[in-house]
């Protein structure tokens, strides 16, 4: 064995997982975002419909277009 086939026979690292190519446009996003943070409401989890929300918020900004607006003004 050569030193080029024992660099490539030696333990892979994990990869971390991919976005799928059809995860929406914020529109999509945004509703699902929103349906989320209702189901988590309804099963009492405070923190995590609020992250939803924060999330569903983030892709209303996008969807009116304000995206860039913080990046013009730094």
């Amino acid at each position: 064995m050569n030193a080029i086939s024992q660099v490539r026979s030696g333990p892979t690292r994990p990869q971390a997982p991919r976005r799928p190519q059809n995860a929406g446009n914020a529109r999509q996003n945004y509703e699902r975002y929103l349906v989320r943070a209702r189901e988590a409401q309804l099963s009492g989890d405070v923190i995590e419909m609020e992250n939803c929300y924060q999330h569903a918020e983030h892709y209303l900004r996008v969807m009116r277009g304000e995206g860039n607006d913080r990046r013009d003004q730094l």
